[in-house]
């Protein structure tokens, strides 16, 4: 749910600095990048615990053997 959730946060990012483009507003721009940033790095971190998750699992699994 949180990926779809940061997928969306994204897309909204987009879609506010190409409507700040159209209409040459600054703080619109800057606003919509601000999302992509966010979404990016939440999604990094997203991936990150994964991996950890992953990488526990594996330890974890390999002491039961």
């Amino acid at each position: 749910m949180d990926e779809l959730k940061n997928k969306a946060e994204g897309v909204a990012g987009q879609a506010k600095e190409a409507a700040g483009e159209a209409t040459d507003n600054d703080s619109l721009k800057n606003e919509g990048r601000a999302d992509q940033t966010k979404s990016d790095i939440k999604e990094k971190a997203n991936e990150l615990k994964d991996k950890a998750s992953d990488a526990f699992n594996k330890i974890v699994g390999d002491a039961k053997n």
